[in-house]
């Protein structure tokens, strides 16, 4: 587990600690306001977290700079992104993509860089205060693990990298003294939730999940769900991997695992509930009964506010709830049979080891490749359940045997499908 005093996890520490842990790290906040501006990469800045982390920034009244801007291939809004906000760098890790852009493409003071190496070697310099990993997929893993094993503090949207390697992730902040703050809606909320006790009082956490577009589907029209279909989400506006996790609601799934080693649960106490509005982002119960939960609008740039500014709290861009307005809040458990993505989560959590590796690349591939047309909607979990009933299973893998069956899970679900 991440040191209390360090990380997301002073939330669950005792009252003490917890409390001293929030005075030095807003002294150190309010320092930087009082100064000069931290100064932030935003990894995958073309992307939706990406976005409206540019859009939090700039509301921040100074507190935050962009000194650091990353994507793959959506150059375009790179270029674009780059002479609004003059960021020191701008990284483009495809070198093909970078070589489609042109002589002079960006402001005066802004340097290009290109390549993941490159990006995970600036990360690690003193030039970079706080990173927002918001990079889709596993590719997420390295640059999240250049930046923590620098010190710095992360605010985490990468899912994946939590999924795949965990226990080696929180290991190795706790080492350098990086900090982990989620990003993911749900993590937020718990997150502020378990500020309300101590770690020995917590009996489980709850994540809620939207139900996604099929949440009233049955099993016969599932098999029929079209790409066009699944990529129309009834509340939230996401990239189209993350908006495809959510019909399947594999994106629970991921999000069980990743809340099991950031907030080091046992898998028994994880709970999924659906509710539709969104509205409730996730809840803990405690020892006596009382279940704590964190409101608001279906608005990411709450939590990435939360995470850039912790343990700090200030007027910003996110929406507010209008209680001026008739409201209702339902909820019901998820079907585990129409959607068995979320027992799989359940299983990968309790154990451990490269099982969370293999779902997630199983996952990331059969995602691609329903939306190529080349799978049915159903199979997606079919696949992934597959991958990790036959992976040689470790334990107590290391970095090299997390890769490594990164690698062997995308090819033998690439081999099934053909």
């Amino acid at each position: 587990m991440i040191s209390p005093d360090r990380t997301v996890a002073s939330a669950t520490s005792t009252a003490a600690s917890g409390v001293q842990a929030m005075g030095d790290q807003s002294a150190d906040f309010q320092m930087s306001q009082n100064s000069v501006p931290l100064r932030v990469a935003v990894l995958g800045s073309t992307g939706s977290i990406g976005k409206n982390t540019l859009e939090v920034i700039a509301a921040s009244d100074g507190r935050f700079e962009v000194h650091l801007l990353c994507g793959h291939r959506s150059v375009d809004v790179l270029v674009e992104q780059a002479h609004i906000y003059r960021p020191r760098w701008v990284v483009v890790t495809d070198p093909t993509a970078a070589a489609a852009i042109g002589s002079g493409a960006f402001p005066e003071g802004t340097e290009l860089v290109i390549g993941p190496e490159r990006l995970e070697e600036l990360l690690a310099g003193p030039e970079v205060d706080r990173v927002v990993s918001a990079i889709v997929g596993a590719a997420g893993l390295r640059s999240t693990w250049s930046a923590l094993a620098a010190g710095k503090t992360v605010a985490l949207a990468n899912k994946e990298t939590l999924v795949t390697a965990g226990p080696l992730v929180t290991q190795l902040a706790a080492r350098s003294g990086g900090v982990i703050v989620p990003v993911d809606s749900e993590h937020s909320a718990i997150h502020q939730a378990l500020r309300s006790g101590r770690r020995h009082e917590v009996q489980r956490v709850v994540l809620t999940a939207s139900g996604g577009p099929f949440r009233n589907h049955s099993k016969e029209q599932l098999a029929d769900v079209q790409p066009k279909e699944a990529l129309k989400h009834p509340t939230w506006s996401m990239g189209p991997k993350i908006t495809i996790d959510s019909a399947t609601m594999m994106n629970k799934a991921l999000e069980i695992i990743e809340a099991r080693w950031l907030f080091d649960l046992q898998a028994d106490q994880l709970g999924v509930v659906v509710h539709p509005q969104s509205i409730i982002h996730s809840f803990v119960e405690f020892v006596d009964g009382s279940v704590i939960a964190q409101l608001g609008p279906p608005d990411m740039k709450l939590p990435i506010q939360y995470a850039l500014a912790y343990p700090e709290r200030y007027d910003g861009p996110a929406q507010r709830l209008d209680f001026s307005v008739a409201q209702r809040l339902e909820f019901s458990p998820p079907d585990l049979e129409r959607f068995p993505a979320v027992r799989l989560g359940y299983d990968v959590a309790a154990r451990g080891g490269t099982a969370g590796v293999v779902l997630n690349a199983a996952n990331e591939e059969a995602v691609q490749a329903f939306l190529r047309g080349v799978v049915k909607f159903q199979q997606i979990a079919e696949l992934c359940e597959r991958a990790v009933e036959e992976h040689p299973f470790i334990g107590d893998p290391t970095l090299e045997d997390i890769l490594r069956l990164d690698v062997w899970a995308r090819k033998e679900v690439q081999t099934w499908m053909c």
